[in-house]
């Protein structure tokens, strides 16, 4: 497909009648979504082992470039969780500095990906290997968490599944009560806050509702980190801290700096840059299908999948040259713009900038931030993003959705996203080719078709020809071939196309030994009702004429 040079962001399209109704509900959804961001990107950040800075000028800088840039109206990118188990294991692997060459060149293949118009390809990724991954990320999230949960001494985790079990369980005597009671704290609110506005509550029925809902519209992340904060402040509690662990959040702007490139170290990285990509295309553009369907507010259009990965792209190459991390679309920081009454990219912008005022002003103050709390948060993000209920759901599919569901999922646990989604992808090809290979059949009919290329008095056998002939299907086409050879001297053959859909070179090939095979015997081949794709290649290929010069030839 050739390139697309429009580059045209739905900013631009989103401010056409633009008011000062929308500025101000845009402005209410971007400072609470700014104030959301807050603990998850610095949460993301320090489980993907680096410093909580990273987080935040990512979730700044990218924030706003893939609002103002981006193709849809109401999305929000910045650090993701998904992003975690990858970034974790490439820092372990590449160190610090070759994430930022990872993320850069995988921002310049996002670029290119929009540029030549291949945004579609993603909808291509099967569901089931979606949902495999996703709660697969979602374990070895919850499982990067239980060492600042239960406040374990280890002073660095591996990437790898089983050793991260077995670390675990060497160090469980260092387990500090306090903190595994902060962490219970903070997950037990995160799930029990939304609820306070339910008629039923309890405390709808002690408190005016007008009063609860009106507090109850805090996002429960900054609720638990700010209650939780000060209680371990205040009681003194022995857990640790941002400020214990990192030194705290520096309170200035991120400066400017070039990560030492070379092509050496670039060829180095393909398989981190790959899955980087990979990894940011999918999130943001299943990101944007979400967003599609939450939507409400009339001005909203659906999204354009090649120009949010461009503008996914520009903000992966900008965040390296300040410390950031790898961005995308973000479902969760979405749904709570939708939510809270976004109508353009404006609210995306608004979130960067509240986001960055936060940090400037209140940066001291993340020094008494316990990790206990952010990994608490972060236990609760990583159930809100696996789609649990699908493994009870599995009885109802097929055994090959079962196989690729399951098979993503624990390829994801054991090894890694990438290895997963690559043989995700190619099980989920072989299974295709089975499922059509096992659809195409051929029916010989009782009684035979008109032809004009027959000549009258000779014996004459028909066959019907159903589905797809391609490479997977074309040996089922033996037996008409065996039929032939066993049938009397100089029989005609006619194949009814009329229920054939498809057909590739193979399936040609196939219809070209049948073809030989009646000549052998004297005969002559004829097909009828051919569909435009199987005429046109048969015509392109040149038997189509090889058909009609046998018909030609006398009897």
């Amino acid at each position: 497909m050739p390139p697309s040079f429009a580059f045209r962001p739905r900013l631009l399209d989103a401010l056409r009648g633009y008011d000062k109704s929308r500025w101000l509900a845009d402005v209410g959804a971007g400072i609470t979504v700014g104030i959301v961001a807050l603990p998850l990107a610095m949460a993301f950040a320090i489980a993907s082992g680096l410093k909580p800075e990273a987080g935040l000028w990512t979730a700044i800088i990218a924030g706003f470039l893939i609002s103002a840039l981006g193709g849809t109206n109401v999305q929000i990118g910045g650090p993701a969780g998904a992003f975690i188990v990858i970034v974790y294991g490439i820092v372990e692997r590449y160190g610090v500095a070759n994430l930022l060459i990872s993320t850069a060149c995988a921002g310049v293949l996002l670029v290119l990906l929009g540029l030549f118009r291949l945004g579609t390809l993603v909808r291509f990724v099967p569901v089931s290997i979606v949902i495999g991954f996703t709660n697969g990320i979602a374990v070895l999230i919850a499982l990067s968490q239980v060492k600042d949960w239960l406040g374990l001494s280890i002073d660095r985790m591996p990437g790898n599944f089983f050793s991260q079990i077995s670390t675990l369980a060497q160090h469980i005597g260092s387990f500090n009560p306090y903190a595994f009671g902060l962490g219970a704290a903070c997950v037990a609110g995160l799930f029990l806050w939304p609820k306070l506005t339910l008629k039923e509550s309890p405390v709808m029925r002690v408190l005016e509702q007008h009063t609860v809902r009106t507090f109850a519209r805090v996002p429960a992340p900054v609720v638990a980190l700010v209650t939780l904060s000060l209680l371990a402040w205040a009681l003194k509690l022995p857990v640790e801290t941002i400020g214990s662990r990192f030194g705290g959040i520096p309170q200035a702007l991120p400066a400017f700096a070039l990560p030492d490139f070379s092509w050496e170290t670039v060829r180095l990285l393909v398989t981190p840059t790959l899955t980087i990509a990979l990894l940011g295309a999918i999130e943001s553009l299943l990101c944007a299908r979400v967003a599609d369907q939450l939507a409400t507010d009339p001005h909203y259009k659906k999204h354009d999948p090649n120009q949010e990965l461009m503008a996914q792209g520009v903000a992966n190459i900008v965040v390296p040259f300040f410390g950031g991390m790898p961005a995308t679309g973000t479902i969760a920081r979405t749904v709570t713009n939708i939510r809270s009454g976004a109508t353009s990219p404006i609210a995306g912008m608004v979130h960067a900038l509240t986001l960055a005022v936060i940090v400037l002003v209140a940066a001291p103050l993340a020094l008494h931030i316990p990790l206990a709390v952010l990994a608490g948060i972060l236990l609760y993000v990583a159930w809100n993003m696996g789609e649990w209920h699908e493994f009870t759901r599995l009885k109802h599919f097929s055994n090959h959705y079962r196989l690729l569901m399951l098979g993503t999922f624990f390829l994801t646990v054991v090894f890694d996203l990438t290895v997963a989604v690559e043989v995700g992808l190619f099980m989920a090809c072989a299974l295709f080719v089975r499922r059509m290979s096992g659809l195409f059949r051929v029916e010989r009919q009782p009684e035979p078709a008109p032809a004009d290329t027959l000549a009258p008095g000779r014996p004459v056998a028909t066959w019907r020809l159903h589905g797809a002939l391609f490479f997977g299907a074309a040996a089922k086409i033996d037996p008409i071939i065996q039929a032939i050879e066993e049938g009397p001297p100089g029989m005609d053959v006619v194949l009814d196309a009329s229920e054939m859909m498809a057909l590739d070179t193979t399936g040609l090939d196939a219809l070209a030994q049948i073809l030989k095979a009646v000549a052998a015997r004297g005969g002559r081949l004829s097909m009828e009702n051919l569909h435009e794709q199987p005429r046109s290649l048969i015509e392109r290929s040149g038997f189509g004429a090889r058909l009609a010069a046998q018909a030609d030839q006398p009897v």
